[in-house]
């Protein structure tokens, strides 16, 4: 006897349109329009999950940058001093510090300065 694949194919072709919900048109009715979409969905994902990290990064220098600049150093001067007094605070951190307390970023620009000095 052979079997039927209605039951399975129902299945997959339901939690691909299921994916699709919110789609417009075509992209969330018909499963063919759909599946493709999907697919294509999902790599915008992967890329987009990768494209986070790079944005979180380079907002952080900015704020690190900006919070240098007002206390007289430049950003590279700045990470070389922390990098020679041995100080290993990643970027997320510094620009925290940068943003929320000023003072304790202020004393890590002095400990750079004096590395570098």
């Amino acid at each position: 006897m052979r079997i039927k694949r209605s039951v399975t194919a129902l299945k997959k072709r339901r939690a691909i349109l299921k994916q699709a919900k919110g789609y417009r048109g075509a992209k969330s009715k018909l499963y063919r329009v759909a599946r493709q979409q999907v697919m294509k969905s999902g790599q915008y994902a992967y890329i987009g999950r990768k494209q986070r990290k790079r944005n979180f990064r380079s907002l952080w220098i900015t704020r690190i940058s900006a919070a240098c600049k007002l206390n007289g150093i430049s950003y590279s001067k700045f990470m070389y001093g922390l990098k020679k007094s041995n100080i290993n605070l990643n970027r997320k951190v510094l620009a925290e510090l940068a943003a929320r307390d000023e003072k304790a970023f202020s004393e890590l620009v002095v400990t750079a300065k004096k590395a570098i000095a």
